[in-house]
């Protein structure tokens, strides 16, 4: 007679539900015990079907990651992969791509200071090293040309504990950055710079949507001359605050006009 002869008891016991076990994140050398087998080991490879044990005598062995196949300090548990951190757990960075350091006070300002040329490099260097200047306490200044430079040098006044470093442009052989610089050579002073005849040059053409830097000719206002040749009729000053905006990093700017500045942090703050 078939199974279905007999009449089905609907009333009967109900089926046994399947036990649940602990879910438990492996770690990478926890210790576990295989239940069939009594095996026991730790952990050193993992997937969700199998999992890899060395035990005390040094041999590797794999069983099958059932459910429930392993016990942990006594209890049974279903190992499970741990979670991956989150890339929002990674610490911040500042636009410089320094470490941020939230909610961090303003520290008060050092005797040290740096020296720019203009108020557009002041501004540029502020976009970007900001953050590390208040943290450091340490204050940009432009100088709104630098042709008296060893005069404004000997106004300063440096010594130890009170440096200064200076940002010039167009610091290479030849140019009269260059003569500038080589009048000053006081042991707490660090002149650097950048070889473009102007600030604006050292945001990478990218950033702003061309191709490379007009060359504009000795003898005509530069940035005037630049607005020309890219067909942009507004005044310089605002033309550089559209440049400006587009800035959002250090990655954004020339590795010489980053690395000067770099430098002249280290100096001014060591």
């Amino acid at each position: 007679m078939g199974v279905l002869s007999e009449p089905l008891d609907l009333n009967g016991p109900p089926a046994r539900r399947r036990p649940e076990y602990k879910q438990l994140p492996v770690e990478l050398g926890m210790v576990v015990r295989h239940r069939s087998s009594f095996k026991v080991g730790a952990i050193i490879g993992f997937d969700p079907n199998w999992v890899t044990l060395r035990g005390e005598d040094g041999r590797e062995f794999k069983e099958r990651n059932d459910k429930g196949a392993f016990s942990h300090e006594g209890t049974t548990v279903t190992l499970v992969r741990a979670p991956t951190i989150k890339q929002d757990m990674a610490p911040a960075k500042t636009a410089s791509g320094s470490v941020a350091v939230p909610n961090a006070p303003a520290r008060m300002a050092r005797a040290s200071r740096i020296y720019v040329e203009g108020i557009h490099d002041a501004e540029l260097i502020e976009k970007v090293w900001g953050d590390d200047l208040r943290l450091e306490g340490l204050v940009v200044e432009p100088l709104h040309g630098a042709d008296d430079l060893a005069t404004i040098v000997r106004s300063f006044g440096p010594r130890p504990g009170r440096r200064l470093g200076v940002l010039l442009d167009h610091l290479i052989s030849g140019t009269k950055e260059t003569r500038i610089a080589d009048e000053v050579t006081h042991p707490d002073v660090l002149i650097t710079g950048h070889p473009f005849v102007d600030v604006w040059q050292c945001i990478k053409p990218a950033v702003l949507g061309i191709d490379a830097w007009p060359i504009i000719e000795i003898g005509n206002d530069w940035k005037s001359g630049v607005c020309s040749a890219l067909g942009i009729a507004d005044d310089p000053g605002v033309v550089w605050k559209q440049m400006l905006s587009q800035v959002s990093g250090y990655t954004d700017l020339e590795p010489a006009f980053v690395g000067s500045v770099e430098r002249l942090i280290d100096w001014t703050t060591s």
